[in-house]
């Protein structure tokens, strides 16, 4: 690959050469490669597309997630989320012991490999929620709940730039994979100001359908916000809202 110099940048293909945009950069390479009917056919390349396959599964169950999620995910998730989801969930495809190489589901796969999945890469939940809490989860019910104990917001939470008070939030998705559909229930906390010293235990529920057959989804969440005139405005940085997968629950 080489990049491009001069005024002018291109994006796009113009005979055997692509073009480009990369890490900020205007790159430039030359078409080669295997020939994508070789690959489709040739007994040398069954490999490659069993991978393949597995690799566009985990890509459609990662976009399937997101749509459920989408409510929150705008609030936190980063750029190359989709990525990073995806190479997590062909993780779990990968663990499927039941379906033949190339054939592996992510229903038949281990999902929970997701429980502590970062939706903002550059905010860990845990950095910035260090306050005791409980997550209980009760498939039979449909309930969720995460209880925080009460804490000092001066102190215990990480304090930002602008920002007078936080939001918790969360989030739970059942997905079908099998069929695309996914019901989710989304809650989140009154506003905490981050200035006082003395903050009651905050109870957070949600809830979907008793008894799901499906995969269930944890998610919590903190947001910043500046309260200006009585009105709340969210603060615009992805450093210090995040986001993550608590809990997976499968039947």
């Amino acid at each position: 690959m080489a990049r491009q110099k001069g005024v002018i940048k291109l994006e796009g293909r113009v005979g055997d050469l692509s073009f480009y945009k990369s890490g900020g950069q205007f790159m430039a390479r030359e078409k080669g490669g295997v020939d994508g009917e070789r690959i489709k056919k040739d007994p040398a390349y069954a490999r490659t597309r069993e991978n393949g396959a597995e690799f566009g599964r985990a890509g459609k169950a990662g976009k399937e997630l997101r749509n459920a999620l989408n409510e929150v995910l705008v609030r936190a998730a980063d750029k190359r989320v989709s990525n990073r989801l995806a190479a997590t969930i062909l993780k779990a495809i990968q663990a499927d012991t039941t379906n033949r190489r190339g054939e592996r589901t992510v229903v038949d796969g281990d999902l929970t490999v997701l429980k502590g999945f970062e939706f903002n890469n550059v905010a860990s939940l845990e950095s910035i929620l260090k306050l005791s809490h409980t997550i209980v989860f009760d498939r039979a019910a449909g309930t969720s709940q995460v209880a925080i104990d009460a804490f000092n917001p001066n102190e215990e939470i990480p304090q930002v730039e602008g920002a007078t008070h936080v939001r918790f939030i969360l989030a739970m998705a059942a997905v079908d994979f099998g069929n695309q559909s996914y019901e989710v229930d989304v809650n989140e906390s009154a506003d905490v100001e981050l200035a006082i010293l003395d903050q009651a235990a905050i109870n957070l529920d949600s809830a979907i359908s008793a008894d799901s057959p499906h995969p269930v989804f944890i998610v919590v969440g903190v947001e910043y916000f500046q309260e200006v005139n009585g009105h709340m405005y969210p603060i615009q940085t992805k450093t210090h809202n995040p986001m993550a997968i608590v809990e997976v629950d499968v039947v």
